[in-house]
């Protein structure tokens, strides 16, 4: 043994590593690749709400501060600070989309959305907005992408807004936003 202390990471140690490395903007994690530590008892529900050890996350200064070291592999998510690397549980999407605003009309509309946490995004072709549908209900789930391959799922009201600037374009009914047509629902699918 090389008499290294073997540390199980904790939303503690993961926030004071976070701090030291606060900067500017988002923390440049494309760029950091510590070891992964294992996983922690930490959630992301479907709503947006953060859990650690099954208790939510009260202090919303904290929970902005992990997003900010939020990483996503394929379908596993992490928070990664140059030394350490940890695995959580994400239920849907790690944001969710409460509001959003519209400037412009047609293919000049921008939508700029707004999460939880207070991230904003323009969709467009570098940030896409998604529509998935249960294969069984055909209930909607509609996401918009936030920053790097990190979605937010739109939250119920704002979808119905959406909705109700969507036009026809190629036979899909969809918003434009950024010069760039996204698909609700095709055409012939509507009542």
């Amino acid at each position: 043994m090389s008499g290294q202390k073997t540390v199980t990471p904790t939303a503690t140690s993961l926030a004071a590593s976070a701090n030291a490395v606060k900067t500017r903007g988002l923390p440049p994690l494309e760029k950091w690749n510590p070891p992964f530590c294992g996983d922690i008892d930490m959630q992301i529900k479907r709503d947006g709400t953060w859990f650690y050890e099954g208790t939510p996350i009260g202090r919303p200064g904290l929970v902005k501060l992990f997003a900010t070291i939020l990483w996503r592999e394929g379908d596993d998510y992490f928070l990664v600070t140059p030394v350490e690397k940890v695995g959580i549980t994400v239920e849907d999407a790690p944001f969710v989309a409460v509001d959003f605003d519209v400037t412009g009309e047609g293919v000049d509309q921008v939508l700029t959305f707004v999460t939880n946490l207070d991230d904003k995004a323009k969709a467009g072709p570098d940030m896409p907005i998604r529509v998935l549908r249960d294969p069984d209900t055909g209930e909607p789930s509609p996401y918009v992408l936030i920053r790097r391959n990190l979605e937010a799922l739109i939250d119920r009201k704002s979808f119905y807004r959406l909705v109700d600037l969507g036009v026809h374009h190629e036979g899909w009914f969809g918003v434009w936003s950024g010069g760039k047509f996204f698909g609700i629902i095709p055409s012939n699918e509507l009542p």
